[in-house]
This record gives C-alpha cells, structure tokens and sequence, in this order.
C-alpha cells in the first residue's frame, strides 16, 4: 500500500471511530453527569473533526501523538462504571497507559486510574437556580456555557435574565443574539421564542425574560425560582450596598459580579483563591478578565522561582465602553474610534491581582493598550525572578503546570510558532502560555499570555458558579 492510501485508509479509520465515539459521549453527560475530556479539552457536543482535532492538539504538549484508536478503548471502560458527576480525561488516561509497563489490560489500568471515582461523584439532591441579570457580551455567553452544560439537568438551571425592555420585539432579538455571535458563532443547538410567557427556549430549558429597571422590584418566586445565585453582568453597582439590593428581592441568596468589586467584596480569580469563599459570603466577584488571565501563571511562577517586580502590560480588544467613532467620552483616550486606533489606557489589573494573591502587593505595574479586534488579548508579563533559570526549564515547568497542577484549568500551553489571537477565540482557560515567545535570560523573564477576554472569562464565572452550587465535579485521574 502507498503512502497516499495508507494516511487516507488510517483518517477514515478514525473518523469512524469518532462517530461511534459521539453518542457514548452524550450518553454519559446527559444520563450521567460526566463531562469526557482530552487534555481538559471537552468533547460533548462536538462532530467527528472536533474530536480528531483536540486528539492532534496533545502533540503540541506531550510532542507525541494521540489517537481516537488509544482513547476509545478508555471511553468503553468507563462506559462500564457505575460513575455520575465527574469530569473524566480520557487523554490523559491513554496517554499513561502506553507508557505503563506493567502489563495490565487496558480494563485493569482504567479502574485503577479511576479508583475512588464512584465515592467522589455525586450529584445534589435539588438542581441550583440561576438569574442573569444583564444579557451583554458575558451574559449572553454565560448563558451558553450553562445550556450547555445542563446535563442530566442536577446541576446549575438558569431560569432567567432580566433585561431593560427597548421595545416592540424586544424578545425576538434578545433571541437572535443569543443564536447568532459574530465572535463565537452560532448557538451550539435550537433556540425558539414563546411570546406568550415572555421566554427564550434554549435547547429544552426554560429561560424567563423578566424586564425590569429597579433590581428591588422583583419577586423572583412567581417565576418559580427559589435560592438562586443571580449573576450581575451589568457592572453597574460594585460595591456591596449597590449589589445587595439584588438580596433584597424573593429568591435570590447569592450574588457574582461580573466585573471587580469594591470595598470589602472578594474579588476571586477561580484556581487561585477560591478557597476563601465562604457559606456566609452572599457577595462575590469574579474579578476581571485580565486579572483572570495573568493571576494563574503569576501563582506558577511565584511558587516556583518568587516574584522580586513586573511590569504587565495587556494588548486588549476594544470592548463595549469605548466609541466606534470619535466622540466624548469620559475616560482619557477612549472617545477616539476603537476599531481605527491604538488606545493607551490603564488596567487595574496589576493592582487587583494582589487582592487574589496578596504576595504580589506593591510588586507590580500594569498598563493596557486597546487594539482593534474585537475578542482575544494578550498579557505580557516583564518580571524578574527571585531565582535564575533558562528557557527550557521556565517552558517545561509551564508546561507541567497545565497538564497535572491545580492549575490546569486555569493555564493551558501552545508551542506554535504561527499562533495568533484569533486561534484562541473560545479558549475555555483563563491563560495560554506561548511558549515559543518565551524570554529568559537569568533571573529575567518575559512572558506572553493569550486569554479570550469574553469565553475564557466566562468559564471561570462558571467554575465559580460551580463551587458556591455544590456542583463542581471533581476530575480523573488524580494527578
């Protein structure tokens, strides 16, 4: 057999084995719970090129490739387990099983990888209501991410959005930006309007649209919803008076701001400093998206070299606050037309990254220029260490932190010498280190960070969202 056929006969192989993989997949999240990765890459509700896809990402961490032919036999191990409510990497499985020398079947080795998994899984006994309260860019991908992982339904529910009315047919486009994104495409499944009863129906679920101009005015119960964490996208009020009036109003228990917070409000960095959440914390914030971004890697590099100062400095899409064209406006430089210019402009990221990790207070700088692309950023980080190192040890240390830290999900890692913003648009971590822009030289160093500023960030509102619910399940294997 020749080249040609031998490369085309092994694709057609594996694209046949990703199809049967599809609806084993969605079996286990929509009966079970679980959430099947590769590399902490998701595969639900992805097609067969999708899935060979985040297969062929592996060799860009593990410089070694990764087969659906080496992932399938794990995927119909766990098939077979009792198992509910887990996020369960097959890569990461099939990837030690062919370097375990042992002799074990491929069923010994899984059970083993997934030794106190049925003890660890569980679901809640009640699902968690959700209100979202603002539907703009983060809302509307909140929204997405939370349909999207519904499951068996145990989990988190949103059960509405409450939005200003601006009028006749107000609800039909509520629903059209919902369906449709210039940025992230189109709605990963069905969307239908009911006029009737004022709600958008995503994929199955349910979601009121409640109009409403004074958060205190509503009684969420007569819409059915009890207990809920209500999400404030609007970044209106950031301080603890403005978002309790959310407290305030029948079924609302719990409040995440979308934006960093003032005063005595936890700003969390999910991955970081989560672990200071407490039972009685009614008000949190999820930070910012560039604290989100340069605080993990920040962590990394504090925990293994120290941190003596840095500079950040973030290369960031414009966003909704500034103007299209020349105008007024009343921070320094954002009148001018966004998708035309450069914009200087400052960052508290810097600053509230020592609220997530107090070692860095006093430590840093930040500044961020507004470039014209509309998602997708870029951290830069200048900082100089407390220890020496070289480049091959600062990239394999990253590199390690994203497979098998507590971190992973934070921090991902490319080594691509043509990777550019746009190849990260719907990255679901906080951080990708590009590794091949990597500068060392002695106890000196140069980071640079990509995130997308709108989905990456909203993945972390989620794992947050997660947490506070009960509902963050736990992953295998254990590193």
């Amino acid at each position: 057999m020749n080249k040609l056929e031998d490369h085309f006969g092994r694709w057609k192989n594996r694209e046949e084995i990703a199809e049967t993989m599809i609806p084993m997949i969605g079996r286990l999240h929509r009966e079970k719970n679980l959430t099947i990765t590769v590399y902490s890459r998701s595969l639900q509700n992805q097609s067969v090129i999708q899935i060979l896809k985040a297969h062929r990402f592996v060799k860009q961490i593990e410089d070694a490739e990764l087969s659906v032919v080496e992932t399938f036999p794990v995927l119909q191990e766990v098939m077979k387990l009792d198992l509910h409510s887990l996020r369960i990497d097959i890569g990461k499985i099939a990837v030690a099983f062919k370097k375990d020398d042992r002799g074990q079947s491929i069923e010994e080795f899984v059970r083993q990888e997934l030794n106190g998994a049925v003890e660890a899984g569980s679901a809640p006994a009640e699902p968690t209501d959700v209100v979202l309260y603002g539907f703009g860019r983060i809302g509307r991908i909140l929204a997405r991410l939370l349909v999207e992982k519904v499951g068996a339904g145990h989990g988190l529910r949103l059960k509405a959005i409450v939005v200003r009315e601006s009028g006749k047919g107000d609800l039909a486009k509520r629903a059209s930006l919902l369906r449709r994104d210039s940025v992230h495409g189109p709605f990963a499944g069905t969307i239908a309007v009911d006029e009737e009863d004022s709600a958008i129906i995503a994929n199955g679920n349910f979601i009121k649209v409640i109009y409403s101009n004074d958060p205190t005015t509503v009684d969420y119960t007569q819409y059915g919803i009890k207990n809920a964490i209500l999400v404030d996208n609007t970044g209106k009020w950031r301080d603890s008076e403005g978002l309790s009036q959310h407290l305030k109003c029948a079924g609302i228990s719990r409040v995440i701001l979308t934006a960093p917070g003032k005063g005595d409000i936890k700003n969390i960095v999910h991955g970081v400093n989560n672990d200071i959440i407490t039972a009685d914390d009614q008000i949190i914030s999820a930070a910012s998206c560039t604290t989100n971004a340069i605080v993990p890697p920040l962590k990394a590099l504090s925990d293994k070299f120290g941190i003596v100062h840095g500079h950040v400095e973030t290369v960031h899409s414009y966003t909704n606050d500034q103007n299209l064209l020349d105008n007024f406006h009343k921070g320094n430089r954002r009148g001018r037309a966004a998708p035309l210019n450069m914009v200087i402009t400052e960052t508290g990221a810097a600053t509230a990254a020592a609220k997530a990790l107090p070692s860095l207070a006093g430590k840093l700088t930040g500044n961020s220029i507004r470039v014209p692309t509309p998602n997708v950023s870029l951290a830069i980080l200048n900082l100089t260490l407390e220890k020496e190192t070289d480049l091959e040890e600062l990239n394999s240390y990253l590199r390690w932190v994203s497979l098998h830290s507590p971190l992973q999900r934070q921090i991902d890692y490319v080594k691509s010498p043509d990777a550019v913003s746009t190849d990260f648009v719907g990255a679901r971590h906080a951080s990708v280190i590009d590794a091949e822009a990597t500068i060392v030289n002695g106890n000196h160093c140069v980071l640079y960070v990509w995130y997308d500023n709108e989905f990456g960030y909203s993945c972390q509102v989620v794992r947050i969202l997660q947490q506070i619910s009960g509902v963050e399940y736990p992953s295998f294997p254990k590193e």
